[in-house]
Parts: C-alpha cells; structure tokens; sequence
C-alpha cells in the first residue's frame, strides 16, 4: 500500500493505492474532516463503489443474456490500484480488475484534483473491449463528525420534501417515509440508521452541506452528475457518510438485465465515460 499527498495553501489530503481511498482531509489548522476507519464501527473511510453501488437482487445481474454474479458495492474495494500521476495538487489511480462477474476489458481511473479548499473527484471509465457494457459508479465518503451526528444538520441547496426510500436489507422496498417535508435543512439523528441507510431518490438538490450545530464545521458535496443521494451510519459512531451514486439500490422486484436498471450507464467500445463531485472544506 503506497499514499499520495495533495497540498494546497488551505488542505492537506492523503489517498492511498488501496482501493484509491481518501485517507484523510485536514485543514492548516490540523483539523480533521475524514472519518478515520475505527474498525469498532467501520474500518473504511472512502470507498469507491464500481461497478455497481449498493447490491443487485440475488447478488447477480444478467447483460446480453448471460448470468453475472456479482457482490454488493462491487469489485474495486480493498485492492491495489496503480499510482498513475502524483504531483502536488493532482493524483490519478489507475485499476482494471476483471473477475468472474465483471470479465470486461476496461479501465477505470480515479482523479483527484486539490484547489484551495475544494477537492474534485473524478470517475472514468474507457472501455477497452469488442463489445459494449454496463456499469454504475459511486461514491462513500465518511466526514468526521466530532462529537456524534446529532450535533449536526445537512443543509440542501433547494428546499425538499425529504422521503426516503425504505430499505429491506440492502434492497429498496417501494414504501417511501417522510422524514421532513418542505424543508431545506435535515437535523441528524442515530434513530435514522437503525435499519441502515437514509436513501433519497427523487431530490432536486445537487449539492448539500454538513455542518456542525455547535462548533461551526462545514463540508459541502456538490454532486451534480449523480441522481441518487444517500447518508449512512453506523449508530454511535461519529462519522456520517454523504453518498452520491449513479444508481440506486435493487428494488425487491428489480429486473435482472443490468441495462433495464435505473442508473447504468452503457459504454461503447473506446468510449470514456466520466462522472464527478466535488468535497469542499469550511
């Protein structure tokens, strides 16, 4: 496992080669804004989730009639990628692992680009194959949150009517809840991630930020090629993960063909496809 280390004259970030995970975001003063991965509650911190986020109906999908098992949140988790560019304020990781369930000639890319406070994220696929495929993209970033999540808010960029999806298991249900309605602000509560996670299908908003009600941090997530918007915690822990992904999870009755899912992108041969977001501190 090696790391790379962007500066710029506000933040310090460090991703490492396993799994092109963001390590850490700390700002001039030492503060810390990346949840840390105790493994108490959860031992990861960025995740990248390809080529699927979340989980398929029976772990599997099927493309051009043909059976694909593949397991939830993908394959590009907890393994090496190649360390492609490093310089001061740019990295880009580099996989393309193909497995039983993704036998693909591809690869795909993850850009990180630091300025000023703001840090880009950028997905991208090239399909290196004769013929084309699916596939979705998604981020899980954990922001610390000192102190535990009640003591903080995600503020929307447009007000909302806030219902989320209700999981069963890792798979959406169609019975939504309303959480809060005609809002733009959403105070955090444990209460919320006892089944697991809060998941938004049907938000205008492309941008939210998390901020402290008591001691003033601020994270913002623009997330402006992304439909699907969901927030995660394990209940105790003091981290909140702010998710924006291409797709959303398996209804209960999903269809097995990859391309009949909401949110798979299809990628022709030699065709790069990109998706990004962007993290910006205080």
């Amino acid at each position: 496992m090696g790391l790379a280390t962007l500066q710029s004259d506000q933040l310090t970030v460090v991703i490492s080669t396993l799994g092109a995970e963001i390590q850490s975001i700390r700002d001039r003063q030492g503060n810390e804004y990346m949840w840390q991965g105790d493994p108490q509650f959860w031992g990861n911190r960025a995740p990248i989730l390809f080529p699927v986020a979340g989980a398929f109906r029976d772990d599997c999908y099927v493309w051009q009639g043909k059976i694909y098992p593949m397991a939830k949140h993908g394959i590009v988790r907890n393994v090496e990628w190649t360390l492609e560019t490093c310089q001061e304020s740019k990295a880009v990781f580099a996989i393309s692992r193909k497995t039983e369930g993704f036998p693909f000639d591809y690869v795909l890319r993850a850009i990180f680009t630091l300025t000023g406070n703001q840090l880009k994220v950028e997905y991208a696929v090239t399909n290196q194959d004769q013929g084309p495929f699916c596939f979705s993209l998604g981020a899980h970033e954990a922001y610390l949150t000192p102190g535990g999540i009640e003591d903080y808010e995600i503020v929307f960029d447009e007000e909302e009517d806030l219902a989320h999806s209700i999981l069963e298991g890792s798979l959406n249900s169609h019975e939504t809840q309303m959480i809060a309605p005609h809002t733009r602000v959403l105070p955090l509560k444990y209460e919320y991630f006892a089944v697991d996670a809060l998941v938004f299908r049907s938000i205008k908003s492309k941008g939210v930020i998390l901020q402290g009600v008591k001691n003033g941090r601020k994270v913002r997530v623009d997330f402006p090629e992304h439909p699907i918007l969901m927030f995660w915690d394990k209940p105790g822990a003091e981290y909140i993960c702010i998710e924006p992904w291409c797709n959303g999870p398996d209804f209960v009755d999903a269809p097995k063909e990859i391309d009949k899912k909401f949110g798979f992108l299809r990628i022709e041969p030699g065709q790069t496809v990109t998706r990004a977001h962007t993290i910006t501190v205080g």
